[in-house]
């Protein structure tokens, strides 16, 4: 929302009131209160006159600090409110004098001044991260008087931007507007599937606004030298978390907002589907996954997308007896085959779906003030959405979920929860603005936790197309509807980095775009990319994805990129614990990894898988790739060249290849096994050393084992965590000098 006309002019009909000095502080345990007047009081008859703001500071953790902002406290609170999380056991210090009010929690501070023009100060050992200055918190009502409150925080030299969620434009926030609200946009426009509002800096310092609702972001564009946000309400929280790396932001960020699971290791495999308006039937499908061994293309997961119902009946949660009579026996023969079974669901009811019906009489439809059921003709005719602010309406939901958990589905792809209408009642009183970007949190975490309560804590996994602020807790997410073009390829890779500085540790792409048929030169570049991410699906529109209907080549491709990430699956499965621990996503921006190296800073073309992979997707037929090298010798991870950074490197791969580069100073566990992602990672293990020096000591998780790594001239030396394990190794079992072939050190590890 913008309200400024320049630098000197508010907007025609938009009116404003700043805090201009404090009034007074109330320090109580662990919180500060601060009055302040929007006017200079000179005498006793500026008293008479408002609006006066409450400001209140609060910590719920070390180097996290909240500001809440209030304008009329009268307002009735409605919900939904994020799920901040709290220690306890943490009280901030609170402390005023003459010329400042401060609360300090860990290393940071927030320091509003008593005296002079009102400026409030964020510090982390005694260094300012940002300001609110004058004129930067303000009371706003446009020409039709809504009512907004608006902050300005300030962006240093050189700041950049990160983060708001699965954003398809430049990676780089500054100079966009963005505002958080869910749509189903494509990946091609300022829209997004998964609003966020949080961004992340790389000054040492990120912000959480609190308001699941519509939050209005100028990224260094209304005012170039601040970040604006604005919410239409009487209150507004956010707060600023210290780092100071932008990992560290992440981290912190993701002990508020609630960490990811942890997929299962079979989640990790290749998932092929039958796309979306396909024709298909148990024969169709069987051939496809017949097909793929008959080539011997590992496949982890088989997706039913739309049509495994029947047309208009979205959703019955009914297979569509005249393409499946036998449902239970097909996926019963699916699954001897070493498959799972993941069936596309969303939270619609279709007027001709029996559920329909049902869900009117029991309440369970989201309804009209007029307490009618909310419909429109949209994506479904007559469609409905299940209101799951209702926890009965919430357990009806998972009921129909569970039938197909017992016949042997293993997961579900969540698709939609964007098109949340606003003109509706929802069942707990909920506010329809806050609860339109919320929607898709309760819709996921009834699904994800059916799964949990069936299937385990380490079994449950989802394919989620929407998102906001803490539903990185419920896994994987993919990036939603592409096109079949470099460009919508390149696209995709913005959106998933940008959702991974937004707290989110898994995603996924449909590999070869959605909506079109890819070129056979587009499909053998895009699987490269694909298999070097975080989830690997192939999924399509109106076409299949199965590699042979584009070239025999496109089947050599997928398996030798299918097979690699198979046995990169110690090593990336151990990112996941990461990401599930810290809440580090396994796909990172280069400036997550090295955000001292100012050439890092706006690369959106490549990443770090993990922190030791470097991948630089390749973007044209003819395979000619630029991209960034930081400091170090780098090293090929499929041919053994090396690369000496920093600088940029510009190379042209064949299909059967792509820039996979190894930090310098990496030991990267190589699995035993290329045909399955879940085996014993540890066993027959080999510990590839990359430009490790002299005297270097690595130590290297391998599933439950730890190995401690030594290089002593050109022998390395490794040593395990746990005896009891199996791993009793000699202290010292000699390898070959490294040779030019490889560029790497190796041992061979296997249990006795």
């Amino acid at each position: 929302m913008k309200f400024t006309d320049g630098y000197w002019l508010l907007r025609e009909g938009v009116t404003a009131a700043h805090p201009v000095q404090v009034l007074d502080v109330t320090a109580s345990p662990g919180a500060l209160e601060i009055h302040a007047p929007t006017q200079p009081i000179r005498h006793r008859g500026d008293l008479l006159k408002g609006p006066v703001v409450t400001i209140s500071a609060h910590a719920p953790m070390p180097d996290v600090i909240g500001v809440t902002f209030t304008h009329f406290e009268g307002e009735q609170p409605r919900g939904p409110q994020f799920e901040v999380q709290r220690d306890d056991d943490f009280v901030p210090q609170a402390e005023y004098d003459d010329e400042h009010a401060t609360l300090t929690a860990g290393a940071l501070s927030v320091r509003v001044a008593r005296t002079g023009p009102w400026h409030i100060d964020f510090l982390a050992h005694g260094r300012t991260l940002t300001t609110s200055g004058t004129k930067g918190m303000g009371i706003m009502r446009d020409a039709t008087g809504a009512h907004y409150l608006r902050e300005q925080l300030n962006l240093t030299v050189g700041t950049s931007v990160y983060g708001l969620g699965e954003r398809f434009g430049p990676l780089v926030k500054n100079g966009q507007v963005v505002d958080m609200w869910n749509a189903d946009g494509g990946t091609a426009t300022e829209q997004a599937y998964k609003n966020v509002p949080f961004y992340l800096t790389d000054a040492g310092y990120g912000v959480f606004v609190d308001h699941p609702g519509r939050v209005s972001f100028e990224v260094g564009s209304e005012a170039v030298s601040r970040v604006q946000f604005s919410v239409e309400s009487q209150q507004l929280t956010y707060y600023v978390i210290y780092g100071p790396t932008p990992k560290d932001i992440l981290r912190k960020y993701t002990a508020l907002t609630g960490r990811p699971a942890l997929p299962p290791a079979w989640s990790f495999g290749l998932w092929l589907t039958t796309s979306f308006t396909t024709s298909y039937d148990e024969t169709t499908v069987t051939s496809f996954i017949d097909g793929m061994k008959e080539r011997e293309l590992p496949l982890s997961v088989f997706h039913f997308d739309c049509f495994w119902m029947r047309e208009f009946n979205w959703c019955d949660f009914e297979w569509d007896p005249r393409v499946f009579p036998d449902p239970e026996g097909m996926l019963a023969r699916l699954k001897a085959k070493g498959l799972h079974i993941c069936v596309w669901i969303n939270p619609y009811i279709a007027q001709r779906s029996p559920l329909f019906a049902e869900g009117k009489e029991l309440g369970h439809l989201l309804k009209k003030p007029d307490g009618s059921v909310w419909q429109w003709d949209l994506w479904q005719p007559g469609m409905a959405l299940v209101d799951f602010t209702s926890p009965a309406a919430r357990d009806w939901y998972a009921a129909k979920l569970e039938a197909l958990l017992a016949q042997g589905v293993d997961c579900f792809k969540t698709d939609f929860g964007e098109r949340v209408p606003v003109d509706v009642a929802y069942a707990d009183g909920s506010d329809p603005e806050r609860m339109h970007n919320y929607y898709t949190y309760l819709y996921n975490q009834t699904v994800f936790d059916v799964l949990r309560k069936h299937r385990g804590e380490e079994e449950a996994v989802v394919f989620a197309r929407s998102a906001t602020a803490g539903s990185q807790q419920f896994p994987v997410h993919w990036g939603g509807d592409c096109e079949a073009t470099y460009e919508s390829m390149a696209e995709s890779l913005r959106g998933g980095l940008s959702l991974g500085m937004s707290g989110f540790g898994f995603w996924s792409h449909d590999i070869g775009g959605f909506e079109g048929t890819p070129t056979p030169a587009l499909f053998k570049r895009w699987l490269a990319f694909g298999l070097l991410s975080s989830h690997s699906r192939l999924h399509g529109s109106s076409s299949y994805r199965v590699p042979w209907l584009f070239d025999e080549e496109a089947v050599d491709v997928l398996r030798l990129f299918t097979r690699l990430k198979l046995r990169l699956m110690p090593y990336l499965y151990e990112v996941a614990r990461t990401a599930q621990a810290e809440g580090v996503p396994m796909m990172r921006a280069m400036v997550l990894e090295f955000p001292d190296d100012p050439g890092c800073a706006h690369l959106e073309r490549q990443y770090m898988l993990g922190p030791d992979l470097l991948v630089a997707p390749v973007f044209s037929d003819e395979g000619d790739v630029s991209y960034y090298v930081p400091e170090g010798t780098w090293t090929h991870f499929l041919s053994g060249q090396t690369v000496t950074g920093p600088r940029w490197v510009r190379e042209r791969h064949g299909f059967a290849s792509v820039p996979l580069l190894v930090r310098p100073g990496a030991v990267i566990p190589v699995g035993a096994v290329d045909d399955r992602p879940d085996y014993p990672y540890a066993d027959g293990v080999t510990l590839r050393a990359y430009e490790l020096e002299r005297g270097a000591k690595v130590t290297v998780p391998v599933g439950d084992v730890t190995f401690t790594v030594v290089r002593e001239g050109d022998t390395l030396r490794a040593s395990s965590s746990d005896p009891a394990t199996g791993w009793a190794l000699a202290a010292g079992e000699r390898i070959a000098r490294a040779s030019a072939d490889t560029g790497f050190l190796s041992l061979e590890l296997k249990s006795e």
